[in-house]
């Protein structure tokens, strides 16, 4: 099993830290003694606090991924020894600015490898999306934002042709979980806090979908860059796939009275079981069943209300963000 607790002590870099993933790797990261040291262009830091105390005390850098000095700068001061590399732009912003996206999704991540390169990190992992295997002859959706992920994976493993530098891709599904609350791909979350606010709410897609509880995904690619693995493989990480109606099965009996359904067609995204390959390298268990991540999600939100969160003006915020 791989032991998380050889990045006690050490600085870890976490790009995108303010996002949902990122937020529960800082959690993870300062769970097993590391010191997360974030880069992110924004300082808002909403999803730590909804999942953990403390939130204020993490070292945060404000910084641009396409800024490759203050990037180097950063990593130097903090002497960073390990990477987690989770910094993007989703699809619906990709769609919005094909340029601005496609200098954050794909200079970013080359300069992510070069840093590792021009200073001898070995441990790093990054964030891929299960739109990049929808790339190509097949029947899912194509985006710009799975076209970006493709080509990170490539350069990735040109980086370790080359010069020899390792890394480990994964591929998430779809995520949910705290702190879940944009793109998408966050409606089944975000029906969660509404079902826990006593709000109406519509998840606008249908069919199977596979669901990635977030704390699983941290875990993964807390332990991916706990070591130095060599090669440059990918892995997809796809969850326990289950339809979105059983989703709304399973919060009814959380919530037997909540005004939320489902409308639309199905993702346009795989929902394939999960290998375990991930699992196997990095000593890990199976994901969580889909039943125990709501009751996990369900529990945060109410130990949040306890801390003081306000999660009817949470989820107002998100709602009108998104329309």
């Amino acid at each position: 099993m791989t032991d998380c607790a050889d990045l006690a002590g050490r600085a870890c870099l976490v790009t995108g830290a303010a996002g949902c993933i990122g937020a529960w790797v800082v959690k993870k990261l300062r769970d097993v003694g590391a010191v997360p040291v974030i880069f992110d262009v924004t300082d808002r830091r909403e999803r730590l606090e909804l999942i953990m105390d403390g939130a204020s005390e993490i070292i945060w850098e404000l910084g641009d991924i396409t800024d490759f000095a203050r990037l180097t700068d950063v990593a130097k001061r903090h002497n960073v020894e390990a990477i987690i590399h989770l910094a993007a732009l989703q699809v619906p912003f990709c769609r919005a600015d094909p340029v601005a996206s496609t200098r954050i999704n794909v200079m970013g991540s080359i300069h992510i490898l070069e840093l590792a390169r021009q200073h001898g990190i070995t441990q790093l992992s990054y964030a891929s999306s299960v739109a990049a295997p929808a790339m190509g002859n097949n029947d899912w959706l194509t985006t710009l934002y799975g076209a970006h992920k493709i080509c990170g994976e490539q350069m990735a493993q040109v980086y370790w042709q080359d010069w020899g530098v390792p890394s480990v891709g994964i591929r998430p599904a779809i995520i949910y979980g705290p702190g879940r609350d944009q793109g998408m791909s966050a409606a089944p979350t975000i029906a969660m806090l509404a079902a826990e606010v006593g709000e109406a709410y519509t998840i606008p897609f249908s069919g199977d979908v596979g669901f990635v509880y977030v704390e699983d995904a941290a875990a993964r690619f807390v332990a991916a860059a706990s070591q130095s693995f060599g090669g440059a493989p990918v892995f997809d990480l796809n969850g326990t796939p289950e339809s979105v109606s059983t989703m709304l099965e399973n919060l009814r009996g959380f919530y037997p009275n909540i005004q939320v359904d489902a409308s639309g067609e199905a993702m346009p995204f795989p929902a394939e079981t999960n290998s375990g390959e991930l699992e196997a390298m990095l000593g890990l268990p199976r994901c969580v069943s889909l039943e125990a991540g709501m009751a996990k999600t369900i529990n945060c939100f109410q130990q949040a209300r306890e801390r003081g969160v306000d999660l009817a003006g949470l989820y107002r915020r998100i709602v009108s963000s998104a329309t």
